[in-house]
């Protein structure tokens, strides 16, 4: 019998078995430590809305969320805290149809919004009619009906009040089907339009289309007269160029780096920011920069 004791090369296969098992054990422990604050999020133990974002975000932190799932998550809890004026287009970028107007009037309206739905107003803009589907017009006119009746096609109109929450109306857009509301001030005068893409861009970023426009080397893309969505990495020379504007390039290179300084930290979701007479609202950001600002001019 060999009664020798063991060999350094199996010590050395031992510890380094010890080492393996002591880092798994180290990783188990921190899994388990996440999973138990996770766990905790839903048995409804975090005490408010930052500690369950915490928690998202430690998860992201921990590689089980992309960057993009920890945004699509932060957006959706944002939409839950925001009212329908914070969203809607304002009335007097709504595109919308006359009661009493030809095919030959209102179509060249229709093509050159490229919008599906559009509001069909009497004698004022609070006079709503109902709503019109481009594709039922389409229908209409294949059928060659020489008696065109515009009212015979609307749609009824959803009215909800500025102050109708988002996440409540995105439920009812889903239960009941459809995908426009107008907007309603106190006083009962149409306010804006809020539709269920606008609900959605702001759960999951920009939503674009093949109708949508494409210029200054995809940089910012104009929304309407007033509004425009800008990515963050646009050089200040070509936003300039673009607005006729005079913002300092001595600093910075982009439109990113002058709102971080104009903001002072890095900002989340729908914070503001006014650099001369632009409005700069962030649609997008993660825990290292701004992606996309939502830039309004201001009169």
């Amino acid at each position: 019998m060999n009664d020798d004791p063991p060999s350094s090369s199996l010590q050395t296969r031992y510890s380094d078995k010890a080492d393996k098992t002591d880092r798994s054990d180290k990783t188990e422990r921190a899994d388990r430590s996440w999973l138990h604050k996770l766990m905790q999020a839903f048995n409804g133990e975090p005490q408010s809305r930052e500690e369950l974002l915490e928690i998202i975000k430690e998860a992201a932190n921990n590689k089980l969320l992309d960057q993009e799932a920890l945004s699509i998550i932060e957006g959706a809890l944002d939409v839950s805290l925001l009212q329908a004026r914070e969203l809607m287009i304002p009335r007097s970028q709504i595109v919308a149809i006359r009661i009493d107007e030809t095919p030959k009037e209102f179509l060249p309206k229709i093509i050159e919004s490229g919008h599906s739905r559009f509001p069909v107003i009497g004698e004022s803009f609070d006079d709503i009619k109902g709503i019109l589907l481009a594709k039922d017009l389409l229908r209409m006119m294949l059928e060659e009906n020489t008696d065109f009746s515009l009212e015979s096609i609307l749609r009824p109109a959803n009215i909800i009040p500025e102050s109708k929450r988002v996440n409540v109306l995105l439920r009812e857009f889903r239960e009941k089907r459809y995908h426009m509301a107008l907007v309603i001030d106190e006083y009962g005068g149409i306010a804006g339009l809020l539709t269920i893409e606008d609900i959605l861009e702001e759960i999951v970023g920009d939503i674009e289309d093949e109708t949508d426009e494409e210029v200054s080397d995809e940089f910012i893309k104009r929304v309407s007269d007033t509004d425009f969505i800008v990515k963050a990495l646009t050089p200040i020379d070509d936003f300039n160029d673009y607005f006729d504007a005079g913002l300092s390039e001595e600093d910075f290179d982009t439109i990113g780096g002058i709102l971080m300084q104009e903001f002072g930290h890095l900002p989340k979701r729908n914070e503001v920011a006014t650099i001369d007479n632009f409005q700069f609202r962030v649609l997008y950001a993660d825990n290292r920069q701004i992606h996309l600002v939502r830039l309004t001019l201001i009169e």
